[in-house]
């Protein structure tokens, strides 16, 4: 369907990322994101954008579009951008939820027990406070109670560049 001409590129986009993206990112809000499983997602999306832009012509040359042009044509909004902006929302929500909550009880619990020697292995909450700091996000913790404002931050970071 991605290869076929008789649909447009833009309806192409939109059901990857209101169809495919979203069975591929199930419940990513809670996913610890590796370095391996960011390089098979960021290969997997952008050999479907490859499939729906196809290749380029110049000089009566053919070649396949670069991962910086693909970038450029999604406007950064890539699929570990839409992880970390769910990942926001949900720790957003997380936030405001009362202390009784069985999720917020979960996310604020401390283990009586030491962690194992050697390097600790990535907890959600490190990731999480990984993307606030690359969103240059200031008082988070008191963003964090205005909805509105918390949901204007997400959104900024879905347009972040993976360099940061």
């Amino acid at each position: 369907m991605f290869q076929s001409k008789l649909i447009s590129r833009v309806a192409k986009l939109k059901l990857y990322c209101s169809i495919i993206r979203p069975v591929v990112t199930y419940a990513c809000e809670t996913w610890t994101i590796k370095e391996t499983i960011t390089n098979r997602l960021m290969v997997f999306e952008r050999k479907v954008l490859r499939k729906i832009f196809g290749p380029t012509n110049e000089n009566g040359i053919w070649r396949i579009k670069t991962n910086q042009e693909l970038d450029k044509i999604i406007k950064h909004k890539n699929i570990i951008n839409f992880i970390r902006t769910q990942r926001l929302g949900w720790l957003g929500h997380i936030e405001r939820m009362q202390e009784t909550r069985m999720v917020k009880a979960i996310y604020t619990w401390e283990p009586i027990s030491r962690r194992p020697t050697g390097r600790p292995k990535t907890r959600w909450e490190d990731d999480v406070r990984k993307d606030i700091q690359k969103s240059k996000v200031p008082n988070w913790k008191i963003l964090v109670q205005g909805r509105r404002r918390w949901k204007e931050l997400v959104e900024k970071a879905k347009t972040l560049h993976k360099e940061l």
